[in-house]
């Protein structure tokens, strides 16, 4: 019954180390799609995009280790919904599906496993403060919670529970943390330079292997953008470029830090979207690594590319007015 336990617990801290060795950055980019424009009073906005994240440039720190025996790619699925409850008040609500692969190539053997499901969830409460650092400014708050509904629980080929990262959910509640502002210059009034700043305090997995703890680390995203809009054969086209900074800790099993994990990152995101209908975007960005700097040993991202539609859905005019 000892050496039972002593061999589970062996395989354990193996899985563990291999899962830091092979990802940090892959999963669901949930932090990374959400900030709705909030609208006037009584308009619906739904968007719907794919997401490839591929991983293949192992480093240690922020030395490239030219090794690329380890693959990792998340295609993921987007659902954004939000409704403007008033002018300046808005819920925001994202819903995800999943598909995960980690493949490892060692002398000429492949080991490839893989996960498919329905992913966590997001809420966002926004409230925006117009003109409050001057015409044409925008300054947003906001306050959310990521739900815990995709499964923590999924077994590779061989009846094993794979990872934590590998999993289509995490079994936590994380707390998001949102503020955003934007400001369009009185020189160009078309161009607009905003910022959004992301905190995830992430929650605990109080189940994971059954009877273990699993933390992932808390995470904080920056957003730099410059967007302007052009008219092109009467159709309304908005290029931006996007600069980004993530930092994450540490993850945690059982209280205690878990090595090769964690880090920060500087991303390059080029953006393009035109206006398909009046009230129908189509949109595609690229996100490119320029500085990785890792915990350890982990797999970094190499690119993400991500394309969409946008579909706003304005309160009707009245059709008649009454006088009274």
């Amino acid at each position: 019954m000892h050496l039972k336990k002593l061999i589970l617990t062996a395989m354990m801290v193996c899985c563990a180390f291999i899962n830091a060795q092979t990802c940090c950055s892959g999963g669901i980019p949930l932090s990374n799609n959400i900030g709705m424009s909030i609208e006037e009073k009584g308009t619906f906005q739904l968007s719907v995009n794919y997401d490839y994240n591929n991983l293949n440039t192992l480093n240690n720190g922020t030395e490239n280790l030219n090794d690329d025996s380890r693959l990792r790619i998340t295609h993921s699925v987007l659902l954004n919904t939000s409704y403007a409850i008033t002018n300046s008040l808005s819920i925001e609500a994202l819903f995800t599906w999943v598909n995960q692969r980690r493949k490892i190539t060692q002398f000429g053997n492949e080991n490839l496993d893989q996960t498919s499901g329905i992913g966590d969830g997001l809420a966002l409460l926004k409230y925006s403060f117009e003109n409050l650092i001057g015409k044409n400014s925008d300054i947003t708050l906001g306050l959310g919670a990521k739900i815990p509904f995709g499964s923590s629980t999924e077994t590779n080929t061989q009846g094993i529970t794979l990872n934590a990262d590998l999993q289509p959910g995490s079994n936590a509640w994380d707390a998001i943390y949102f503020i955003s502002a934007s400001k369009n210059p009185s020189f160009r009034p078309t161009l607009t330079i905003a910022t959004r700043l992301i905190y995830r305090g992430t929650g605990t997995n109080p189940s994971y292997f059954g009877d273990q703890t699993y933390k992932f680390g808390n995470e904080l995203q920056a957003f730099l953008t410059f967007t302007d809009q052009f008219l092109a054969f009467k159709t309304l086209i908005s290029p931006s470029i996007s600069f980004k900074y993530r930092d994450a800790d540490l993850d945690q099993i059982d209280g205690f830090d878990l090595d090769n994990t964690g880090g920060n990152w500087v991303f390059l995101i080029p953006n393009f979207s035109i206006n398909i209908a009046p009230n129908l975007m189509f949109l595609t960005r690229a996100e490119l690594p320029i500085y990785s700097n890792v915990d350890g040993t982990q797999l970094t991202p190499t690119y993400r590319l991500m394309s969409g539609l946008l579909l706003k859905l304005k309160p009707k005019e009245k059709l008649f007015n009454i006088k009274q």
